[in-house]
């Protein structure tokens, strides 16, 4: 996996296909292995790039010998960092502007992107994620809070992962492919990178700068999602009336795994009109 030295820190990413650049953000938790089926479908037509946040994958803002002493003095972990992040990567790589397509947090920090930086963002799509901290489910508000996210670490995060593959089969429709991929993120991460990021998006409420936003706008949501509250379809489309909502009764908060036809179809004839 190649990697692009920022002022932030090291970022690893996957890229794949030819033509115009999309760049693919994951949610909390994650990693750029979200995208691997997305990316081979939209790599036929486009140039994709799949990232990892700080602190996520193999993406990291200090370097090993670093880490221990000044990691927990930071706030790496952030959704303004990540903002801070796409943008000087697309910076790095001569990518003057491009869609962003943001799963749950990566969705956050896409719409983020259309607002602070909008010369850089073509399209933003999101997929479940939060525009209000509010909307998370309260298992997630919970582990923004420093004890409860030390207690969820207990064990080195062995628990949190036993937790997770358990929780999985709520997540999505193949409860144990999910619980494959989360558990084996989540192995990649410490509980900074736990904490802060999901701290700094409970706290985040991007619903009073949405006017700001003129880029075409896609937002997914499932119905069944657990995770993000459905109703922030409803958020979206208030704030920027432009956007186009797609509803998936049958879905949960990995559209991409649940209604994964319908949800590359979708995607792809919308990045077409760019």
């Amino acid at each position: 996996m190649p990697s692009l030295v920022t002022d932030p820190g090291i970022i690893h990413y996957e890229t794949y296909g030819r033509g115009r650049p999309v760049l693919l953000l994951h949610g909390w938790l994650g990693s750029w292995e979200l995208w691997r089926d997305t990316i081979e479908v939209l790599g036929r037509e486009f140039r994709t790039y799949a990232l990892d946040f700080f602190g996520f994958g193999e993406s990291d803002v200090l370097s090993a010998a670093d880490r221990n002493v000044q990691r927990s003095r930071l706030d790496a972990f952030t959704v303004p960092t990540y903002v801070e992040m796409v943008n000087q990567f697309m910076n790095r790589l001569g990518i003057g502007r491009a869609p962003l397509v943001g799963h749950s947090m990566g969705g956050t920090v896409s719409l983020s992107m259309a607002i602070r930086h909008p010369e850089k963002v073509s399209r933003v799509c999101v997929i479940g994620s939060p525009i209000d901290g509010g909307s998370l489910s309260w298992l997630l508000r919970l582990s923004g809070r420093r004890r409860a996210a030390a207690f969820f670490w207990l064990f080195g995060g062995r628990g949190l992962r036993l937790f997770l593959r358990f929780y999985s089969y709520f997540m999505a429709r193949d409860g144990r492919a999910m619980g494959r991929m989360i558990t084996k993120d989540v192995s990649k991460i410490t509980m900074e990178s736990f904490f802060q990021s999901i701290g700094t998006l409970r706290r985040t409420d991007l619903r009073p700068e949405l006017h700001r936003i003129s880029a075409p706008t896609l937002g997914m949501y499932g119905q069944r999602d657990i995770i993000v509250r459905p109703s922030e379809h409803q958020t979206l489309k208030t704030g920027v009336p432009h956007a186009q909502i797609e509803w998936f009764p049958d879905a949960g908060h990995f559209i991409m795994m649940d209604s994964p036809e319908r949800f590359i179809s979708t995607l792809r004839a919308w990045l077409r009109e760019d």
